[in-house]
């Protein structure tokens, strides 16, 4: 960076000593104006060697002027050199670093392959826990036939049944259990609430909750017959909403809400033919526990309505590479199209310039200094346009935009995204294609050198008001023209904001009563051609 400022120095100390030229050429001027007047003042008898050393002079004075002038030339064209070889430079840097930055998009894609990898080995994991659960619900069914048949085994010959022995069993088989005994579930699972301490803390109090409840309804029992179908029924519920919470996933949380009512009916349902002085107890039971088993599966839901949200931002990460790769891309376009078009100016400038050298007619001396200009001021605003295009490609300069689509969405919804693209109308055009029936009406457009920051501001204030607050790809809030021209000109004050929904094809689309299927076909063909 340091010897392009020399450079740059040097050019201005070159361009001082034209400037000291052309004075001199002038003092020359004023000098040869001087000797002409003295001339016509002398005597006619030397006028004619007189005017032969004033033709003499004359030529002298062309000749070194032109000579100045080629070291002028020259001087520009040197300095004109040291700027392009130092604009090269720089664009080499800028594509290093735009190649860096594509490697670093490699490496995150590899990432991501490897995520990938990673989940198919978790996928082999889970494989083998559905397994197992298979094999667990299937002991547990087993389970049930046989506390049914013991079910019935009382209420048919209570006579016959030793409960000393039944309460020995139950004894042993609290043991075998862990510090919860009966009351704990006998099924535990690898839930995902334990991944997230603030998911498993829920979780760790809601299950306090139904320890308590399930405590307080067993003192209510006094028999051994009942306390033993008490604890049946308990560790059949437990194990009932470990299967549903081991099978819920991000789609099926109303299937799992129903499954649990389901689960609370069946054994209603049970219950209601059973003892049937039991049979309120038991009711209150079931319809406390149903609530909190209901809060057990939302808290397990929870885990995937976060996970959903990291993969819909990790979308949204790699569509945002996609689309700056691909307005890169454009970018890069036009900066070479641009390139080719300084060239041709430039050629033609120098061409130019050779011809005013050697013209001697005024007229065509003027019309050849007036296309220089001319070409002049193009090449310097190619000059700028493509700087602009350079700045845009390496930060994040671009639009912010807020358009609506009343004839898709209705009058109180808008999307609000940026673009680095030189002509953001393009991106609007593209967002009404074909996915949408009619095209999008824009009602701000705000250029900024931080875009990117400009358009999380925006989001961040309507937050509230996001449509879908999963996605974060689908831009769109709900809101009113209002509040949203208040909120542009409070960010931007010289932004200009249309209020009014054209929706021109709409209204004209709300005019037309019918068009036929020959009209529509017709239609269809013309934009094939087009």
């Amino acid at each position: 960076m340091a010897s392009f400022f020399n450079r740059l120095k040097r050019m201005f100390s070159l361009e001082s000593s034209v400037n000291s030229l052309q004075e001199a050429v002038e003092e020359k001027e004023r000098q040869l104006a001087d000797l002409t007047m003295q001339v016509q003042q002398l005597d006619q008898l030397v006028l004619e060697k007189m005017n032969e050393e004033r033709i003499v002079m004359r030529n002298e004075i062309n000749e070194e002027r032109r000579e100045q002038e080629d070291q002028l030339e020259t001087l520009k064209m040197t300095a004109r050199q040291e700027i392009e070889q130092s604009r090269t430079a720089l664009i080499i840097e800028l594509d290093q670093l735009r190649m860096d930055h594509e490697k670093k998009i490699q490496v995150m894609l590899q990432q991501d392959v490897d995520l990938g990898h990673e989940l198919a080995e978790k996928q082999g994991q889970k494989e083998k826990l559905e397994k197992e659960l298979k094999r667990i619900v299937t002991q547990i069914k087993k389970g049930k036939v046989e506390s049914l048949a013991i079910k019935n085994l009382i209420e048919l010959f209570p006579e016959s049944v030793n409960y000393d022995r039944i309460e020995d069993k139950l004894k042993d088989f609290e043991a075998a259990l862990n510090d919860e005994g009966i009351l704990d579930t006998v099924v535990h699972l690898d839930l995902h609430f334990k991944t997230s301490r603030q998911l498993r803390s829920q979780m760790n109090s809601n299950n306090k909750d139904i320890k308590k409840l399930i405590t307080n309804y067993h003192s209510r029992y006094t028999t051994k017959a009942n306390i033993t179908i008490y604890d049946l029924m308990v560790i059949g519920l437990q194990a009932e909403l470990q299967n549903i919470l081991y099978t819920l996933t991000y789609t099926n949380l109303d299937d799992a809400l129903e499954r649990s009512k389901a689960l609370i009916h069946k054994y209603l349902q049970i219950a209601s033919n059973g003892n049937a002085a039991l049979i309120n107890t038991i009711t209150r039971f079931l319809m406390e526990l149903e609530v909190l088993f209901e809060q057990a599966i939302r808290i397990e839901y929870s885990y995937y309505v976060q996970r959903e949200k990291e993969k819909e931002e990790q979308r949204r990460i790699r569509e945002q590479m996609k689309q700056e790769a691909e307005e890169k891309r454009m970018l890069e376009e036009e900066r070479k199209k641009i390139e080719k078009e300084e060239e041709k100016y430039f050629v033609e400038m120098n061409r130019n310039k050779e011809l005013l050298m050697s013209e001697t007619n005024e007229e065509k001396i003027r019309e050849l200094q007036e296309r220089i200009s001319l070409l002049e001021s193009q090449y310097q605003e190619l000059e700028e346009k493509k700087e602009e295009i350079i700045k845009r490609a390496n930060g994040k300069a671009g639009h912010v935009y807020v358009i609506s689509n009343l004839g898709s969405f209705g009058d109180h919804m808008f999307k609000i995204g940026m673009t680095r693209r030189l002509d953001p109308s393009e991106r609007i055009d593209e967002l009404g294609d074909a996915s949408v029936p009619f095209k999008f009406d824009v009602h701000a457009m705000m250029f900024s050198n931080d875009a990117v920051a400009l358009e999380q501001q925006i989001h961040q204030q309507l937050a509230l008001s996001r449509v879908n607050k999963i996605n974060m790809r689908k831009e769109f809030f709900y809101a009113d023209v209002e509040s949203l021209e208040k909120l542009v000109q409070d960010i931007d004050p010289i932004a200009e904001f249309t209020t009014t929904m054209m929706a021109q094809e709409y209204r004209q689309s709300l005019s037309v009563t019918y068009v036929s299927s020959d009209e529509a076909y017709l239609f269809d063909e013309e934009e094939e051609v087009s």
